[in-house]
């Protein structure tokens, strides 16, 4: 037994359609697709079952075009608060293993098992205990990746989906990756594959005949780690403090929008959304980042980083609007969003008496009370009362 093959991935098969199909038993077996802000044309997928991914349908493929691949598939609105309730029963599961869990999401983890094994048997046995752990308390299957490091973990856990449990042994490394298209690697996007593809690249096989210099100067930074990534060379610690990386709101429009001052309105709104649901975990962050698509499905984001940490409405919209207005607007827009990173907990003794920024905490504390009590609507900003729509 190799005993460095610490690091296990877990991730829950199609998630939110599983949960559909286990709370209605009628649609098992059936084609569930949920989707995320509505179910509406122009609404994206949140996720979908194996049996609707036969027909080619994915996570963020927008609900027209799933339609058009799936048509008789059951389509359902997402139920967070359900959602959530089943992640929390999960993750409860995987801290009775090992107190070193760190959460991606609502339905990913990697675990660090080292120090286990005399209470729970090799790495392998603790993903089939989870497993079946998992299966009795929610009724619902994962897939699991063992490895001696989180990139391979997380490679082997999409090896065998659904309900698979793939372990990569150290001398087994070359075996696996060798034969895998480079789509695969977890971080290589579109852009990066299709600039890949266009030089002969598509599997790691070749890409490990570039030298370190050439993917260097193709992709910078991430060239240095694909490098090392596709040796099967990742440093990276499981993380417990990582919980909440960044929180963020974004809206797809039901008509596209091509008025500044009509995105303002809804970034503002967004801001909104997102500073109280900070403002609710006790956090601040110094990253603000947007993001815009628009009617051609082509995605713009903007991101930039502070010295101030901020929790405030005003501070974040008002960086938003500052990265908004530097986004050349070609096309009308269908989506926008907005959110904050580089989240830590909100310490008061940290705020400067001589901040440039105006501490508004108690002011927020007040507008959050009355809207818990009376609704999002109970109060509202001048901006707020613009159209949303000047084109009906």
């Amino acid at each position: 037994m190799e005993n460095n093959l610490n690091i296990i991935h877990i991730d829950m098969d199609a998630f939110f359609a599983s949960v559909e199909q286990l709370d209605k038993p009628d649609l098992k077996g059936k084609a569930v697709i949920v989707g995320g802000v509505g179910l509406d044309n122009r609404g994206v997928v949140s996720t979908a079952s194996y049996e609707a991914r036969k027909y080619g349908v994915h996570s963020a493929m927008p609900i027209a075009k799933a339609k058009k691949l799936c048509p008789n598939a059951v389509y359902l609105p997402g139920r967070k608060k359900r959602y959530n309730e089943i992640s929390d029963q999960i993750f409860n599961i995987l801290l009775e293993f090992t107190p070193q869990v760190e959460r991606l999401s609502i339905d990913e983890a990697f675990l660090n098992v080292k120090g286990c094994h005399r209470l729970y048997g090799s790495s392998k046995e603790i993903g089939k205990q989870i497993k079946k752990r998992i299966k009795e308390k929610t009724g619902l299957v994962c897939s699991i990746g063992v490895a001696r490091n989180k990139f391979l973990a997380k490679i082997g856990s999409d090896l065998d989906k659904p309900d698979g449990l793939v372990v990569i042994k150290n001398n087994e490394i070359a075996e696996v990756l060798d034969p895998l298209s480079v789509k695969k690697i977890p971080g290589v996007g579109k852009k990066t594959a299709k600039k890949l593809n266009e030089i002969g690249i598509h599997k790691i096989e070749q890409l490990k005949n570039m030298e370190y210099n050439q993917l260097e100067h193709l992709f910078g930074k991430h060239g240095r780690l694909l490098y090392n990534l596709i040796r099967g060379i990742d440093n990276r610690k499981v993380s417990i403090n990582s919980e909440t990386k960044s929180i963020s709101n974004e809206t797809t429009f039901q008509n596209d929008i091509n008025e500044l001052d009509l995105l303002l309105k809804h970034l503002l709104e967004l801001s909104q959304k997102v500073t109280r649901r900070i403002r609710k975990k006790k956090l601040i962050g110094n990253t603000i980042f947007i993001k815009v698509k628009d009617n051609k499905f082509n995605v713009t984001t903007r991101r930039i980083t502070i010295k101030k940490y901020i929790d405030s409405t005003d501070d974040l919209y008002k960086f938003g609007k500052k990265l908004l207005e530097k986004v050349e607007l070609k096309n009308p827009i269908r989506l926008i969003g907005i959110g904050i990173a580089s989240l830590k907990e909100k310490n008061k003794e940290q705020l400067s008496l001589f901040s440039k920024y105006d501490d508004k905490s108690e002011f927020n504390i007040v507008i959050d009370s009355i809207k818990d009590k009376f609704g999002n609507k109970s109060i509202r900003r001048a901006r707020d009362l613009l159209e949303v729509d000047k084109n009906k």
